[in-house]
């Protein structure tokens, strides 16, 4: 018997879209598949209903066909609706739901030829075809009466005809793109009391162990860092990195974490992280808990967390002790007295004044009593010496105004950073205790106090602090742009703080390396930020995804006369990253263009349009003024050639689905670019250091999350600070310094 089968053409245009799919190739010798012959009955389900089987050899193939009666033009809906049900499953690469599907079609097709009808090919046919040929990984193969059906489709189509419908796929892409949302949640987060207390340092020791995984930091400090430390054995080395939980760490902070580290590890030795919390007017536990994220950040895999205050009920037996040995006395004069007495090298009169004295006025400054409160404790050294440090130092101070962050109100008097650091690195075992430059003056002091404190010596090493341009690093004027409403936070991405940095875009490998690179020298220096966002780009350049932006202000609609309809392609994501992706791209008769990109084109000359193709502009119409355009009519040159148009032009269709963008490019936070001590930093505040861009973008900037960073055509790269999780909201992104953009 000689079976009459329709033969569907679908017609694809592949517009120069790039497809994720193709035919599969036919066999060199195509065998003529069995045809197969039955009778059957509608049913409320497309694959059900089994019947008898008959085969005969399928011998010519025309194009005659019969019209469908009601229940099989039913049944080819319900089989189109499974078609693309499995082209869904492909394309997220479902396998069980791929699998349960196949297992049922090939079921099914053990008594049939073809889906709808056993005489003849329909529209379902070609459809479950063409969803079959996108499914990857060889598995249609594996399934013996669906291999057959495709075989027999391939011998009676055109093989473009069952190609996977890449079109469908893209338009069913681009659909989905369009509509995405991100759940709440999307501000760039803080990280909360509670759970940075318990989770940070081990979140610390995890970071650290996977950045430092095969040696990770061999490589980066193979240079400036090879120097030895005074008296260092293997397995003996101890170092410590002591930040005061007085504010967020920044870049200086960062370097002296990892240069604490480096040391610790090149000599197997041990790293301490130790908070110095003496100074409750400053310290708060937020700040501990962003410290700690912040050290997890850089992966500094410290092997002890210790606190000075943890020390507290010993220091004040030291002070105790001090005290009765005459070492140490309480002092009653005023700040602004003590200060003019150092400054001229005069000794205070309560110096000369007895044990007793000093024991009782010491006795009420534990009980934060107010005599107790006029009063501090000062270390005999010499009065007379060069070196301003070493003019009787203050040891303790009261503070009753403030609760400590750990010790609540248990303590009234407090011992300063000079007078505990010493002491702690001794009893905690720290064989090398490395400062920044700035330090030099009081390494002196340092080994007074230590020796006079009775404990044994530990080594010194200085060196070069990080200093760069149009930027402060003390933590006291940081906080006065942040009380001052100048800055956001501690996080405000123009802050120099590690979490600052971060949130403009900065990668912490590119922050790592560019501090390791500095090495260990001693030698100040103020540093350009272009070296170091130039280190940043080197990193995320060919790993950074491409979009297009198109500015409200000014915008141009472009109108193209020759469109046929819209149509959806895809394109890479970055040409010299094929990995990163595709993004879809819907072009439409109506495009927008940016007011400087249309004020290039030229009536009559061609141009062309990125990611399409040449068109060539019939009419500009000029708005009122005469400077401005307002539309332009144009026509696609589909054959013209692209490398030889002189004026390149980014679009973005002109519909309701495109994402609203604010974009911020960032200047100084200061205008001078070496601020120095005495300046008074209400004069030195940009007040216009946030240029603001009201843009929309593409569709695909939907399936990102915080923290990508996109390139931008023709604007930079930028990093998303903020989702817009209605259409109302506007997705916020920050200029990535060192690739383009404009600066505040």
């Amino acid at each position: 018997k000689t079976h009459t089968h329709v033969v569907v053409v679908v017609v694809v245009v592949a517009m120069g879209a790039s497809t994720s799919a193709s035919a599969p190739q036919q066999p060199d010798d195509a065998e003529k598949s069995s045809s197969k012959s039955t009778t059957t009955t509608s049913s409320s389900s497309p694959l059900t209903t089994p019947a008898k089987k008959t085969t005969s050899k399928m011998t010519t193939t025309t194009t005659t066909t019969r019209s469908l009666t009601k229940d099989e033009e039913t049944s080819a809906k319900r089989f189109l609706e499974e078609a693309n049900a499995i082209a869904s499953a492909a394309r997220n690469e479902d396998a069980k739901t791929i699998e349960k599907q196949l297992k049922t079609i090939d079921a099914y097709l053990q008594t049939r030829t073809y889906f709808v009808t056993d005489s003849q090919q329909t529209e379902a046919d070609v459809a479950l075809c063409k969803a079959l040929n996108g499914v990857k990984g060889g598995v249609v193969a594996k399934f013996a009466e669906i291999k057959r059906f495709v075989e027999l489709m391939a011998q009676t189509n055109e093989a473009s005809v069952l190609a996977a419908d890449s079109s469908a796929a893209v338009k069913a892409l681009g659909k989905q793109v369009e509509k995405m949302t991100v759940s709440e949640g999307g501000e760039a987060g803080k990280i909360s009391k509670g759970q940075a207390k318990k989770e940070a340092a081990k979140a610390a020791k995890k970071a650290a162990k996977a950045a430092n995984k095969n040696g990770g930091d061999k490589k980066a400090t193979s240079g400036s860092f090879e120097i030895n430390l005074k008296d260092a054995e293997d397995g003996k080395v101890c170092t410590r990195f002591p930040p005061e939980p007085s504010g967020y760490l920044h870049i200086g902070h960062a370097k002296a974490a990892l240069l604490n580290h480096y040391f610790a590890r090149r000599y197997k030795g041990t790293l301490i992280l130790r908070f110095d919390d003496t100074n409750p007017s400053k310290e708060k536990q937020d700040f501990v808990d962003n410290i700690l994220k912040d050290c997890a950040t850089l992966g500094l895999d410290y092997d002890k967390l210790t606190y000075t205050s943890d020390s507290f009920p010993q220091i004040l037996k030291l002070g105790d002790k001090m005290m009765k040995e005459g070492k140490l006395y309480v002092d009653t004069a005023s700040v602004e007295k003590m200060r003019e007495e150092r400054m001229s090298k005069t000794e205070s009169a309560c110096r000369s004044q007895s044990v007793e004295e000093n024991m009782k006025l010491w006795e009420e400054m534990k009980k934060g009593s107010d005599v107790g409160l006029e009063c501090c404790v000062r270390i005999k050294i010499d009065m007379q010496s060069d070196n301003g440090c070493m003019r009787d130092p203050v040891c303790f101070r009261c503070n009753v105004e403030t609760l400590h962050h750990r010790t609540g109100e248990k303590y009234k008097v407090y011992p300063t950073y000079d007078f505990a650091c010493p002491f702690v690195d001794a009893i905690e075992g720290v064989t090398h205790a490395l400062r920044t430059s700035e330090y030099k003056d009081r390494e002196e002091q340092y080994q007074f106090i230590q020796k006079a404190q009775g404990q044994r010596e530990v080594n010194l090493w200085d060196y070069s602090r990080m200093n760069f341009t149009y930027t402060t690093l003390s933590k006291r004027k940081l906080q006065w742009f942040v009380d001052n409403k100048h800055a956001e936070d501690w996080t405000d991405p123009r802050f120099p703080t590690v979490q600052g940095v971060v949130r403009r875009g900065m990668r912490i490998e590119a922050l790592k390396e560019f501090i390791l690179s500095q090495g260990a020298s001693k030698n100040t220096n103020m540093m350009e930020w272009d070296k170091i966002w130039a280190v940043n780009k080197k990193l995320i350049a060919a790993e950074t995804p491409m979009h297009v932006a198109v500015k409200d202000e000014g915008r141009v609609k472009v109108i193209f006369d020759n469109c046929d309809g819209d149509k959806w392609v895809t394109k890479p994501k970055n040409p010299k990253n094929k990995e990163l992706g595709i993004n879809v791209v819907l072009r439409k008769k109506e495009v927008w263009v940016e007011q400087e990109e249309a004020l290039k084109l030229k009536e009559g000359e061609e141009a062309t349009f990125t990611m399409w193709g040449n068109a060539i502009p019939r009419k500009i119409h000029m708005a009122k003024d005469g400077k401005s355009i307002e539309t332009i009519d144009a026509s696609l040159n589909p054959d013209g050639d692209v490398k030889s148009t002189k004026v390149k032009v980014n679009w973005l269709p002109a519909y309701d689905e495109l994402v609203e963008l604010e974009l911020h490019d960032f200047g100084y936070l200061i205008t001078k670019k070496q601020p120095e001590d005495g300046d008074d930093f209400k004069d030195l505040v940009n007040l216009d250091s946030d240029k603001v861009t009201k843009c929309h973008g593409d569709c695909n900037l939907r399936t990102y999350q915080l923290g990508q960073v996109v390139e931008l055509k023709n604007k930079g790269f930028y990093i998303i600070d903020k989702i817009g999780v209605e259409n109302s909201i506007p997705y916020v992104l920050f200029n990535v310094p060192g690739t383009g953009g404009k600066v505040a």
